[in-house]
């Protein structure tokens, strides 16, 4: 992951969005989202990507799952539209970097869940905000803005890219990621 030094694009679409270790929103600690798509006049939508359920298609659906999709993982995507099963492929675009397809048909989600330049994940939920509200969150310091790496493709890492992101960041974010919920508790 590469910090962008303090600069906020006025696109955050093809980002990854930090938690700072100060924020408590239940929602949003110790996460991490990419953002698919944003406009400051229109708002912006994305998923948290380090927060899998333990869980794959096939635990979550009734039906019998589409065929080559039964052992996708599944992602707490958002506080929104919990009711929601989305699938979504990563795919890294050659000097482009990280985009995000939402909602891709079940027959594209199965041929491109064993392409190596792409991952199929499934998303209960995502997370959107109205026109201004990011911008806001931003002034505030409640993100930090990170530009992804071709590494976010490999699912097995995304538990721990938030604790991973806070160590490269440096010795003051390391110590605060390192920091209890509660420090009273200590």
């Amino acid at each position: 992951m590469r910090n962008l030094d303090g600069e906020t694009p006025l696109n955050l679409a093809g980002s990854l969005l930090v938690a700072h270790p100060n924020m408590l929103d239940p929602n949003f600690r110790r996460t991490v989202l990419f953002i698919s798509a944003h406009d400051p006049n229109d708002g912006a939508l994305g998923v948290i990507i380090n927060r899998p359920l333990e869980k794959q298609v096939a635990d979550l659906v009734t039906d019998v799952p589409p065929e080559g999709l039964a052992d996708v993982p599944v992602f707490l995507g958002g506080p929104v539209g919990k009711n929601q099963l989305i699938f979504a492929a990563f795919e890294w675009q050659k000097g482009a970097g990280l985009k995000l397809n939402h909602n891709i048909a079940l027959e594209k989600a199965n041929e491109g869940a064993d392409q190596k330049s792409s991952s199929i994940c499934a998303f209960v939920g995502y997370a959107g905000w109205g026109a201004g509200q990011l911008e806001t969150e931003m002034k505030q310091k409640a993100w930090i803005v990170q530009k992804p790496s071709r590494a976010v493709l490999k699912l097995d890492r995304l538990p721990k890219l938030w604790f991973d992101i806070m160590r490269g960041l440096g010795p003051w974010y390391k110590m605060l990621a390192a920091a209890p919920d509660d420090p009273s508790l200590n």
